[in-house]
């Protein structure tokens, strides 16, 4: 699956280089690569590895063809999957969402963000549980790390549902009727006002709460120099997590609800 996201992650093939493993960014994934190496310089890897029953951890120094060929597995699809696992389309951070049109920055939301959320949150929690429970004793910080990924996971879903079968229509109602000037406007206003408040103010709060502990406990996503494999790609999903979800913030919190209460305002003073 091609993942779109809004930071700079540039995309990389490998290849076994020499007899130590050693890597560098412009090698190819090849029959000789190792699943460890592969998924240390791209942690996206891992989905397919862990798809087809694929050591990647500590144990996954042995080349593709070797374990492709004792799992019999076709290792050139393999090869085909882990190469489109590295791909990223990179969207500028410059583009003008403020001025998109309120329709289109709702659609862009839901299919982008929200989708995002839907497709990896699951699989981060699945590594986090398996990566947690044998490093638990070296790491006591990860049971809290678990815990608000675990808040995540089971608070996420029913504020997208929330915002797509409720806040978003009406938001794009209020769009609707402020541009054409309907006057059933200010009765939509007195219905639904307060929850898109409630999201923005204290919903998005919590998040953003989390998230900042989340960076508190891991150092910024940063892992140990001696950190396994499985460590590295907890932290890199966690991270990528972040990222997304700060972009998703601020185009609700700074544009989206923002206009959508000026709106508002606007709606009742006519009214």
């Amino acid at each position: 699956m091609i993942k779109i996201r809004f930071y700079g992650q540039a995309s990389y093939y490998f290849a076994r280089e020499s007899e130590n493993m050693k890597l560098t960014h412009s090698t190819l994934i090849n029959e000789n690569s190792c699943a460890a190496d592969i998924v240390k310089l791209h942690y996206r890897t891992a989905t397919v590895f862990r798809k087809h029953g694929i050591e990647f951890c500590c144990g996954g120094r042995w080349p593709l063809k070797m374990v492709c060929e004792t799992k019999n597995l076709d290792l050139g699809e393999i090869i085909d999957e882990l190469k489109q696992a590295t791909r990223v389309i990179n969207i500028p951070g410059y583009l003008p969402f403020e001025t998109w049109k309120i329709d289109f920055l709702t659609d862009y939301i839901v299919n982008i963000h929200h989708e995002y959320l839907r497709q990896s949150l699951p699989s981060i929690k699945e590594q986090l549980v398996k990566f947690v429970a044998e490093h638990l004793k070296k790491y006591p910080f990860l049971a809290e790390v678990e815990s608000h990924v675990n808040f995540l996971d089971k608070t996420m879903i029913p504020h997208l549902l929330q915002e797509e079968e409720i806040i978003f229509p009406y938001i794009r109602q209020i769009a609707h009727a402020y541009q054409s000037k309907e006057s059933y406007a200010s009765l939509l206003v007195r219905t639904l006002r307060k929850p898109v408040e409630d999201i923005m103010h204290h919903e998005h709060e919590i998040l953003e709460k989390t998230l900042h502990q989340l960076r508190r406990l891991t150092n910024n996503y940063t892992a140990p120099e001696a950190a396994c494999t499985s460590h590295t790609l907890s932290y890199s999903l966690l991270k990528e997590l972040d990222d997304d979800l700060v972009q998703h913030l601020h185009l609700e919190n700074d544009i989206l609800f923002p206009k959508a209460i000026a709106m508002e305002k606007e709606l009742l003073e006519r009214h």
